[in-house]
């Protein structure tokens, strides 16, 4: 425990580092560009180290997780899995909602609208049919090739049925996978030591683009936004930790609070992934199988802070516009958001994609989208961390509740 708190004191090190580090950058301006540049190439080599043993990892932890597991076991785990999951989106979505009738950020609202990526111009939202078909990859290979998760999960989670249906007759490629997991592991403990500079990197690139200046005019918004955040990860879901779980709050969170940093500075579920899963195993005590088999699937599906986040944006952008939303389109607006949320995926600013469904579900202007774009990755910073600890908390729920093997 020291090691971890020792380890924690210069995460939160890197993170003031971070922070006055790009506050100087942003007012040195073009002065410093040079130094900017190598600040951002060391976050994106951070970054890399990260995402570079995700697709391992999960592919290994799943088919291990599923191979290992009575079928029936892994029946209810799966089960109770996705039924937390759905639950705790929704419940942010609903309390997003809430906060922003009460708050009304976009009342009055006056704004530049940045101009949209036109990546953002082009999307086109999926139809619920293509969400279902891209769970099956056509070629497992090249999911994995461009770390399509969903995918990736699908596939693991089949595969690893199988190994455990045909039982000792693969053995051997139990092993392998297995193996495959301790080394993924292994460099996930290395790249672990960097993390205080990571964080610092990270942190100083992000503050040093944007500055303090840009908040000004979104103030109430970002409040809206970061106090749901906020209600939602101290007390709703370490509420939950304790009610369906059985553990104390503060216990909780402490215990997390690495893995949050680390979500903290990446903004992407997926580069934090290696980090959960280590630090569920080792600080909450959860079983290796159950923090293997749905953290993996959290990353991909479980984005609380993804869905309030979009259930707040929408309504200020509908209130900015003048635009009055009645009750029905709210409820649209809520599956949406939670539908919305669990399709995107874990990287930064995977929210403002799926975003342009929510709009349009209820005939809001997509360009919209571009009045928050000036605090989107500042946001984005705190409700991954939202994301992170809902997949953290529903590893020690699900113990709890379908209980060990």
């Amino acid at each position: 425990m020291e090691r971890q708190l020792i380890s924690i004191r210069w995460v939160v090190a890197g993170i003031v580092v971070g922070i006055i580090g790009g506050l100087l950058l942003n007012q040195a301006g073009g002065a410093q560009a040079r130094f900017f540049e190598l600040v951002a190439l060391g976050a994106d080599l951070f970054v890399r180290l990260l995402r570079m043993v995700i697709v391992p990892l999960v592919v290994a932890s799943l088919v291990t997780a599923a191979a290992g597991l009575d079928t029936r076991y892994l029946g209810r785990l799966g089960t109770v899995t996705m039924v937390y999951y759905l639950s705790t989106t929704i419940l942010a979505a609903a309390l997003g909602l809430v906060i922003v009738n009460l708050v009304d950020p976009g009342v009055g609202a006056v704004l530049q609208i940045a101009e949209l990526p036109k990546e953002l111009r082009e999307q086109k939202p999926p139809t619920f049919a293509d969400l279902l078909r891209n769970l099956i990859p056509v070629n497992p290979i090249d999911a994995l090739v461009r770390a399509d998760m969903l995918q990736i999960i699908t596939f693991s989670l089949i595969a690893g049925i199988a190994l455990n249906l045909l039982g000792e007759r693969a053995q051997s490629l139990r092993q392998f996978m297995h193996e495959v997991l301790e080394l993924s592991m292994v460099i996930v403990r290395w790249v672990l030591y960097l993390l205080p500079v990571g964080v610092a990197l990270l942190l100083m690139r992000t503050v040093g683009q944007a500055g303090f200046e840009v908040f000004a005019p979104l103030a109430k918004y970002m409040g809206a936004v970061l106090g749901g955040l906020a209600i939602h990860g101290l007390i709703v879901l370490p509420t939950l930790v304790w009610l369906l779980g059985g553990m104390p709050p503060w216990r909780f969170l402490r215990g997390i609070s690495q893995a949050m940093l680390t979500a903290l500075s990446t903004s992407s579920s997926a580069a934090t992934l290696p980090v959960t899963i280590r630090t569920v195993e080792q600080e909450l005590k959860v079983p290796s199988y159950i923090c293997r088999f749905c953290i993996p699937i959290g990353a991909t599906v479980n984005m609380d802070g993804t869905a309030l986040y979009e259930a707040v944006a929408a309504l200020f952008i509908a209130q900015a516009y003048g635009i009055q939303l009645e009750f029905t389109q709210q409820i649209v607006v809520l599956f949406t958001a939670t539908l919305a949320a669990i399709g995107a995926a874990g990287i930064p600013s995977a929210g403002l994609f799926t975003m342009v469904i929510v709009l349009q579900s209820v005939g809001l202007p997509i360009e919209g989208i571009g009045l928050i774009l000036a605090v989107d990755r500042i946001l984005d910073m705190f409700r991954t961390m939202v994301n992170v600890e809902g997949d953290a908390g529903g590893a020690v729920i699900l113990t709890n509740i379908v209980g060990r093997k």
